[in-house]
């Protein structure tokens, strides 16, 4: 029989599952650390989730089994989840609409990682209150290094691009993908170009500036070698990892924003490579080094 613990979150109760699971059987580390360090983490996570539907990677035998993507809010979800209702077009299970989990508060969040959701999604763009879309208000490019490239060439790639968007007067918020690449962000609201146009127009420009060392397009059999800057995650119907977000490798690494000091400083890709617990100790020293467009607007900065 399933371990049950009965907790309260907030004012909030929920039942937790298996807390002892290990989820990551090389690092040793249990759901009860997963949930630990997502509820340590939340203040400056909600904030990026905030409105944002929601995508979850559940891994309930842990890394090395099985794992499925879960937009449609399970059938057991508590009523006081918040949900969107969004149209769901090429949908591969015919549904015409999902019911999106908005994580806006620690129970939810909590909620999720009970169950054993180590990786959380999200698009450039949030729901006002009565659920519906709104146009985007982030930017993201994302860097992926075809083998034998590393964070190291991505890194370089980034510093060009921050070049490019600061001649437009764009700030951009570098953060790691936690797995072998790493993102831009940028603050998109009140911009009257179409995000996804735009980046790809950017994208296209340093690809014929450095045709050795970047790559716009797709297509795997370009890419060796090469830093590709895939601009199409500004398409609404895609969604990129949430910032502070595990991620399901051998270890407990995160999508961690990082400073432009260390991008410019990164010699080795393990010097961006950040666990929870590390996570957990920059946020303690850093604050949020990627501040949401709402706070910014308003200079609420860490």
């Amino acid at each position: 029989m399933a371990q049950k613990v009965r907790v309260k979150v907030d004012d909030r109760e929920l039942t937790l599952t298996n807390l002892d699971k290990v989820l990551y059987p090389e690092f040793g580390f249990t759901k009860a650390e997963v949930i630990d360090y997502y509820s340590r983490v939340a203040p400056v996570m909600i904030p990026h989730l905030k409105g944002r539907p929601v995508t979850v990677k559940r891994y309930p035998g842990g890394v090395d089994q099985p794992f499925f993507f879960e937009k449609n809010r399970p059938a057991h979800t508590p009523d006081w989840v918040r949900t969107a209702t969004l149209p769901a077009p090429g949908s591969t299970k015919d549904r015409e609409t999902i019911d999106y989990a908005i994580v806006d508060d620690l129970p939810t969040l909590v909620y999720l990682a009970g169950l054993a959701a180590l990786e959380f999604h999200t698009p450039m763009w949030r729901v006002d209150e009565q659920g519906r879309a709104q146009q985007p208000d982030t930017m993201v490019f994302d860097l992926d290094p075809g083998a034998p490239a590393t964070i190291v060439e991505c890194c370089q790639v980034a510093l060009r691009l921050r070049e490019v968007l600061q001649e437009d007067g764009l700030d951009a918020c570098p953060k790691t993908s936690g797995n072998k690449g790493m993102q831009v962000y940028v603050p998109w609201s009140h911009r009257s170009e179409n995000p996804s146009e735009y980046s790809k127009a950017v994208a296209r420009r340093l690809e014929k500036e450095r045709p050795d060392e970047i790559v716009s397009q797709m297509a795997r059999k370009l890419r060796p070698g090469k830093v590709f800057i895939d601009w199409s995650q500004n398409n609404p119907a895609k969604t990129t990892v949430t910032p502070y977000s595990l991620r399901a490798n051998r270890i407990p690494t995160v999508s961690t924003p990082i400073t432009w000091e260390q991008v410019e400083g990164c010699d080795r890709p393990e010097d961006l490579v950040f666990t929870a617990g590390e996570v957990l100790r920059r946020v303690e020293e850093l604050g949020d080094l990627m501040v949401p467009p709402e706070r910014s607007a308003t200079g609420d900065g860490p």
